[in-house]
C-alpha cells in the first residue's frame, strides 16, 4: 500500500493527494483522519472531508477516541457533530477515555468489513479478550449516554465547564488553542515553561501535562486542559485561580 500524507485539515491538499494517488494507479482509496485533534482541541472538518472523498470514490476511516461518547447532540461523536455519520464508512474509537473504561476499543462498519477483520485483523486475533468488568464497565457507560436523562444533565456540566475555563482563562490574558470542544491547550511556546507550570500546578492539586516537541511542533509547547462532567464549578474556578497564580510567577501573564 502506498501512504500520501495531507496537511492537517486542509481539503485543498487532501483532494490534490487523491489525485496523486489516482495517477499512481491506487484502485482502492482510503482517507484516515482523528475526528478530534487532541493536541490541539480541534474538531475536523468532516462535511468538507466527506465531500472530497466522494468525488474521489475513496473511503473514509474516522479515528473518534477524543469524540465518542460527548461530542454531538448525543454523543455519537464527530460524526454526528457534522451531520454526516451516514457518510463515514469506518469508525476506530476506544472504551476509554469519555467512556472511563482500563482498555478496549473498537471498530464500526458495514458486516462484511467488520467480519473481514475478526478474521484477518493481527491485533484481533493475538490478543487476548477484555476482561469480563471491562466489557460490563464500557457496556454500562454506553447505557448512560443512550438515555437522554443521564446523558443530558452530563454534557450540559461538562460543556458548561469547558465554556467557563475557557472564558476566564481568556480573561486572564491566556492564549488558548482549540474550538468546541473539552481539551482546551493552554499555548506557552517554551518547553521549560510548560513544565514548570505544570509543576507547580501539581503541587497546588491540579494535575495538567506540559506537552513539548516532539509531541508538539517545535516553539508550540502547551499545558492540555481536559475539562470533565465530573467536575464541579468550583473544581473549574479553582483551576483557573491556580493557573493564573503560576502564571503570573512565571511571567506567562
Amino acid at each position: 500500500a502506498k501512504r500520501f500524507r495531507y496537511a492537517n485539515g486542509d481539503v485543498a491538499d487532501l483532494d490534490q493527494q487523491l489525485k496523486l494517488a489516482a495517477d499512481a494507479g491506487c484502485r482502492v482509496k482510503m482517507v484516515v483522519t482523528d475526528g478530534v485533534f487532541s493536541m490541539d482541541g480541534n474538531i475536523a472538518p468532516l462535511r468538507d472531508i466527506c465531500d472530497v472523498v466522494e468525488q474521489h470514490d475513496a473511503i473514509l476511516l474516522v479515528d473518534d477516541a477524543h469524540a465518542t461518547g460527548f461530542v454531538g447532540d448525543t454523543g455519537r461523536g464527530t460524526g454526528e457533530y457534522g451531520n454526516v455519520i451516514d457518510r463515514v464508512h469506518i469508525v476506530n474509537s476506544t472504551l476509554g477515555k469519555a467512556l472511563g473504561g482500563a482498555s478496549g476499543g473498537y471498530t464500526t462498519g458495514h458486516p462484511l468489513l467488520v467480519s473481514m477483520l475478526r478474521n484477518t485483523s493481527r491485533p484481533y486475533l493475538f490478543s487476548n479478550t477484555l476482561a469480563p468488568s471491562v466489557v460490563g464497565a464500557a457496556a454500562a457507560a454506553i447505557d448512560l449516554v443512550r438515555d437522554a436523562k443521564t446523558r443530558r444533565p452530563l454534557l450540559d456540566q461538562l460543556w458548561s465547564n469547558a465554556a467557563l475555563f475557557r472564558s476566564r482563562m481568556q480573561d486572564a490574558g491566556f492564549v488558548l488553542a482549540g474550538k468546541d470542544h473539552a481539551i482546551i491547550p493552554v499555548m506557552l511556546g517554551d518547553a521549560r515553561v510548560a513544565t514548570q507550570m505544570a509543576d507547580r500546578l501539581l503541587a497546588r492539586g491540579i494535575y495538567v501535562i506540559g506537552f513539548s516537541y516532539p509531541v508538539v511542533p517545535k516553539d508550540r509547547a502547551r499545558i492540555r486542559v481536559q475539562l470533565s462532567a465530573a467536575h464541579s464549578t468550583d473544581q473549574v474556578n479553582y483551576a483557573v485561580d491556580s493557573f493564573v497564580e503560576v502564571g503570573r510567577e512565571l511571567n506567562v501573564i
